[in-house]
Parts: structure tokens; sequence; C-alpha cells
């Protein structure tokens, strides 16, 4: 039961991160792509006041899972220890470059810094992605650097999934984008973003599709887990949310397509936990046998169940005071 707890905590975790930081990431890639300062000034404007707190999800994960499942996490870190170094470097670089950006002396450290921020949104994503695709595709075993330190990322699952992860958090990062822009009454901008919101929308639901080929294939116990059962539901709402998405951005309806965007993506997540269970490293190790003793999982959770009431409602108010625009006024790119 607490095993089982700790394993669903680590999950919506994931989920916030991969909706929230995805999202951040791809702010970058429409930054490399801007052709104006207006565009990157909004990127700025609406990035400055949360893109801090949308990585405190990625702690809370690595956090749970060491503490949790800590025979899962040190088989990840140690297997896939070459695409989870180039994403901790990545993840450096893309905060110090947009930290320094704004304080560049001449305008060629301001296109370097800029530089190394699209980047690093690139690529950090895009590493975390493969990451996903190692475990998933079962390409994880149980030990110390057991796994073959290229192959277990660098197959086509995990390929794929990196693609996705790029692409989903570009197609978020649009669409809270032209919420914003919306909000600013910035209409040239609110065009701008419904364009790029509809290009990566059929982007990322084309690489979906395609992964649904690629996994039949090349991950056949996966496959087997997300066209069944729980996992078959969530695969389908996601796609069911993807298309309502793609209807509002149409519309410009931009708020509403903030909250299906990230149900969507959520389910994605939610899909390929439902796949693998009850394993947490296919095929070999179960969530009841990587768990960590139940005194240390009734800690874990007594201890997050408190961080969460210090913690829901203090991101719940700044991203309020951000979607007011109250955070971003007087601001400068």
């Amino acid at each position: 039961m607490l095993a089982d707890l700790s394993a669903a905590l680590l999950a919506v975790g994931l989920s916030a991160y991969v909706v929230l930081g995805g999202a951040d990431f791809g702010v970058g890639i429409w930054d490399l792509t801007a052709r104006d300062e207006g565009l990157r000034n909004r990127i700025k404007r609406s990035m400055s006041p949360v893109w801090e707190a949308n990585h405190v999800w990625l702690i809370f994960v690595l956090v749970v899972l060491w503490t949790a499942f800590p025979e899962a996490f040190g088989s990840i870190a140690s297997t896939l220890a070459i695409p989870l170094f180039l994403a901790a470097v990545g993840i450096i670089l893309r905060g110090a470059a947009f930290a320094l950006r704004g304080e560049a002396a001449s305008m060629a450290e301001r296109r370097s810094l800029g530089a190394v921020f699209a980047l690093s949104s690139l690529l950090v994503p895009f590493f975390l992605g493969t990451v996903v695709g190692g475990i998933a595709s079962g390409r994880v075993p149980v030990g110390n650097a057991a796994g073959d330190e290229l192959t277990s990322w660098t197959n086509s699952t995990s390929i794929l999934v990196g693609l996705l992860a790029i692409a989903t958090g570009a197609h978020s990062a649009a669409v809270f984008l032209g919420a914003d822009a919306r909000r600013g009454g910035e209409e040239e901008l609110v065009r701008a973003f419904r364009a790029r919101a509809l290009g990566s929308g059929v982007v990322a639901g084309a690489l979906a599709l395609a992964g649904l080929v690629v996994v039949s294939s090349d991950a056949p116990d996966l496959w087997d887990g997300l066209t069944s059962g729980a996992a078959l539901a969530c695969v389908i709402g996601s796609g069911v949310f993807g298309l309502l998405t793609l209807v509002l951005e149409w519309r410009s309806r931009f708020e509403p397509a903030r909250y299906t965007v990230a149900a969507a993506v959520g389910a994605i997540v939610a899909a390929w936990a439902l796949a693998q269970e009850p394993y947490i490293l296919p095929p070999e190790l179960t969530v009841a046998e990587a768990a960590a003793p139940d005194a240390t999982l009734a800690a874990l959770l007594g201890c997050s169940a408190v961080g969460m009431l210090i913690l829901l409602p203090a991101l719940a108010w700044l991203y309020r005071l951000t979607l007011r625009g109250q955070l971003d006024k007087g601001s400068n790119a």
C-alpha cells in the first residue's frame, strides 16, 4: 500500500514537471525562432516569475525516487548516466544564460547567451525523454551500471520519446504564451503564437502516432500495456484533449486551451505509468520489490503531505499573480 502510494506520488510529480517544466523548455524553442524583439520580450515577461518554480518538480521527483525506490534510482542513474549528465549540464547552462542575457554588455554577448539558452532548451527535454524511453522499453536492468551505457538511450523508442518531449513542450509553451499575449492585449503576438501552437500541435500529434508504430516493434511489452485497460483509456483521453486543444487554438481561445493541453500531456504520463504496472523497471523490478522499508515510505509520505500544504498554495498564488500580469509590469527584456 505504501509503495503504491509512493509510486503514485512519483507519477504526480513527474506529470507536473512534464507539463510545467516542458512548457518552460518550450519557450526556448520559440525564442530561437523569434524574428522580432516583441516576441522575445513577451517570452521573458512570461517566464521570469515562474521559470525557477517550474523546476521544483524535478527536484521533487528525484528526491521521491531516491528515497522510496533506491534500487531503481541507482540502476537508472548508473545505466543512463550519460543522458542524465548532459541534461543536468543543459539545465545549468540554460538557467545561467536566461539570467544573464538581460545583463549583457553588448549585442554579441546577448546573442551568444540567447543561443545557449535556446540550444539548451532543445537538448534538455530530448535527453530527459531518452531516459524515459530507456526505462519504458525495458533497457535498464537492475544493478549498478548493469545496462548498456549507449544503447539504453539511443534506441528508437528513446529517440522518439525525446523528440516528442521537445514537440509537446513547444506546443504547451505556444498555448501559454498565446494566453499571456491575449491578456496583455498584444493581438499581433496572439496571432503569431496561434500559428506556432497549431503547427507544433500537428507535429506533436504526428509524433505520437508514429510512436505507436515504433513502440509496437521496439517495445512489445510496453505496446501491450498501452493498448489495454486503464492505460488505453489514458491514451484515448490524451488524443481527445489534444484535438480539443487544437480546436480551441483555431478559435484563439487560449485560456481554456491551457487546461486541455495540460490534460493531454498529463494523460501521456499516466498512460506510461499504467502501461508498465506493476513494474518500476520493466521487466525485472516491481514497485513492491524496489520499495524502501515501510518506515521510510511512511516518513516520506508524511513529509510530502506537510510540504504540499506549504508548496501548493505558494505556487497557486505565484501562478495567479503571473496570470493576472501583476509580476511582469515594467519588466524589460
